[in-house]
């Protein structure tokens, strides 16, 4: 292989199995409570190194402008993104609880976190040791989500502090990059890699999620850096990697799906390696919902609804899995009309028309039935005037899904994925062998099998999250919904699109226009606010809070904002024991609960410390200061419109030393 494609399969290979390996290295020292820096790295970069070995990438023959310029593309995102990163710290939103999960297990290498009841004098019914992103279960206090976004943030904790944290998503950004480029290069020819991967560079739900932490870009790289594997023939590897996506996002658990159905194909077919990518698959999902069970079960409990339909799913899928591969091996063939590659060629254009057209024939709603509903749609009521809309609070947007899609990629790239899922439906329907304008690779040749799987996870990903994308629809954060395949796969497709076209039309005005197509629109929706950074200011601000705290402090957060926002901050990050006085119906505690838990903490040595939002809440104990008074920018919030700026922010915390 010459040495421009051995650098660009060996660099688009890396992105996962850094990801996996360090994944498989600090699980077990997680789970055992001594994930720290020594072991982890000396576990972890030996298993990158084996995987990366094991991996053995290949691409079709390539120059060095393809290579140098996925190259370039990963770069110049890793540095812009890294100058224009957010700050998000306190907790409101998901990145901030990512990132005190990743510094409490950073600093202690262990989970749950406690109570420390000892520093406030002892258990009391007034005490609250949740908040939001951190359940209070058993006796403990237990982070929401997957492990593996947090073990990968600790990484940059231990090597740079909390910068070297906040630096870690635009890295993961570019690893993505590299990882998408790789499969494009597989599948629609190296050439066709670096505008590809500039497209999803610069398309907003990408570079959104590469400036704060989030679990969507691990999972892109992990999905993209498993089919790549695939590709090159490395199927047990593959099948690992696959599986691991669960232990980044328990979504990942319905991208995998058809996953395990190929993987009954390749076994009923008698294909090399069908059992050994059975074996990885099963392994890496084991790990995931093992870590959910051992680290996550109150999330998992949260996600109940949710998660028992697609429970129900995954087994139906797992018990056709196994009568079709019984069947098959058995010699049983089902007829294959004459009709129906055709049919199945114009469904996907009808399934993309519908989605279009959704809008005009359906509004979605949803009536609260739990406070968890109640609470998002008195935040959507309040989002709606902010936007000028009128109040709809039950309204969830969520028939304009794929109008989403084309702020973030636009038109074109979109009807050309259309086109190309139509054209690979037909050919994989018709079971046509491999054809001339595709790869020669994969493991089912005669139904040009380099597609199959990729087009499964794609179609399969992109009709259920546009469908029901489960998530509080303002933007850019619901645009997070669309990074692990959809955007992705979407511009895959596209592009695959654009070099079937040239195929047929081979000038290079075709190239460089069609290119033009895949890569401005994204870019001129993302103009809006890419050179907006926003949630800056907020580590200085913690610094500053921690100094004023002490460190022989107990801290009771006396106000229900304040709580929300700082409980996890302040336990994690000043390294003291924080409690809320619990609430009854206000936002505040009786006076007569927090000054016997302040005077229990006094009994037991310590400093008690209460904290509020603004000057009144805490005034009855001393004498407040202000301690933290910052005015910054957040995301906008927008419902109807992609969004171009951002809102202001303002976060303030009084503090009194009781006495």
């Amino acid at each position: 292989m010459p040495v421009a494609a051995r650098v660009l399969a060996t660099a688009t290979a890396l992105p996962a199995c850094a990801v996996a390996g360090w994944l498989l290295a600090g699980l077990p020292l997680l789970l055992g409570g001594v994930f720290r820096p020594l072991p982890a790295f000396l576990l972890g970069l030996p298993v990158i190194a084996f995987l990366l070995w094991r991996s053995r990438p290949t691409v079709p023959e390539t120059g060095w402008w393809g290579t140098a310029g996925v190259l370039a593309v990963a770069a110049g995102y890793a540095v812009f993104n890294g100058l224009m990163r957010g700050e998000q710290i306190v907790v409101r939103r998901d990145p901030a609880t990512y990132a005190q999960y990743a510094t409490w297990i950073a600093e202690h290498g262990s989970l749950p976190i406690p109570f420390q009841q000892a520093a406030f004098g002892g258990a009391d019914p007034a005490l609250v040791f949740g908040s939001p992103g951190f359940y209070e279960s058993g006796g403990v206090v237990v982070p929401q989500f997957m492990p593996g976004p947090p073990m990968l943030l600790a990484a940059g904790r231990w090597l740079g502090g909390v910068d070297g944290l906040l630096l870690v998503p635009p890295i993961l950004g570019a690893l993505a990059i590299l990882a998408f480029a790789g499969v494009v290069a597989r599948l629609a020819g190296p050439r066709w890699a670096p505008p590809a991967a500039l497209t999803l560079a610069v398309s907003l739900p990408i570079m959104y999620t590469g400036r704060s932490p989030f679990s969507e870009l691990p999972a892109l790289i992990l999905l993209f850096g498993a089919l790549s594997l695939l590709l090159d023939r490395r199927l047990g590897t593959a099948g690992l990697v696959f599986g691991l996506a669960i232990v980044v996002r328990i979504d990942g658990l319905r991208d995998v799906l058809p996953v395990l159905a190929f993987a009954g194909v390749l076994i009923a077919l008698r294909a090399k390696g069908g059992v050994s990518f059975l074996a990885g698959l099963l392994a890496g999902t084991g790990l995931g919902l093992g870590s959910a069970w051992l680290l996550s079960k109150p999330y998992l409990t949260h996600l109940g609804a949710s998660i028992r339909p697609l429970a129900l799913i995954a087994a139906a899928v797992v018990v056709l899995t196994l009568i079709g591969t019984v069947a098959a091996r058995r010699g049983v063939r089902l007829p294959r009309p004459a009709w129906l590659p055709a049919a199945g060629a114009v469904a996907v254009v009808l399934v993309m028309a519908g989605f279009a057209l959704r809008p005009a024939l359906q509004t979605v709603t949803r009536i609260p039935t739990n406070p968890d509903d109640a609470l998002n749609s008195a935040f959507i009521r309040v989002t709606q005037i902010a936007n000028g809309l009128a109040p709809e609070p039950y309204r969830l947007y969520y028939e304009d899904s794929l109008h989403w899609v084309f702020w973030y990629i636009g038109a074109p790239a979109v009807v050309l994925a259309t086109l190309a899922a139509a054209v690979l439906t037909l050919r994989l329907l018709r079971g046509d062998g491999q054809s001339p304008d595709l790869p020669e690779q994969g493991p089912l040749r005669g139904l040009a099998g380099a597609w199959l799987l990729p087009l499964a996870m794609i179609g399969w990903t992109t009709v259920t999250t546009l469908w029901l994308p489960s998530i509080t629809p303002d933007h850019p954060w619901a645009s997070r919904r669309l990074v692990p395949l959809v955007v992705p796969g979407l511009i895959l497709l596209g592009t695959w699109g654009l070099a079937w076209v040239y195929a047929r039309h081979p000038r290079r005005w075709v190239a460089a226009a069609g290119s033009l197509l895949l890569v401005v629109p994204g870019a001129v929706t993302s103009i809006g606010t890419a050179f907006t950074p926003v949630e800056r200011g907020e580590v200085a601000a913690v610094r500053g809070l921690c100094t004023a705290i002490g460190k022989n402090a107990t801290v009771l957060i006396a106000e229900r904002v304040t709580a929300d926002r700082f409980t996890q901050v302040v336990r994690g990050m000043c390294g003291v024991p924080t409690a809320r006085v619990r609430t009854n119906s206000t936002d505040f505690p009786p006076s007569t609960d927090v000054r016997r838990l302040a005077e229990k903490i006094k009994a037991a040595g310590r400093q008690p410390i209460l904290l509020g939002a603004r000057e009144s809440d805490i005034s009855l104990y001393g004498t407040p200061v202000h301690v933290v008074k910052l005015r910054d920018l957040q995301d906008e919030r927008s419902l109807t419109t992609p969004p171009d700026g951002a809102w202001r922010l303002a976060i303030d915390v009084w503090l009194v030393k009781y006495s």
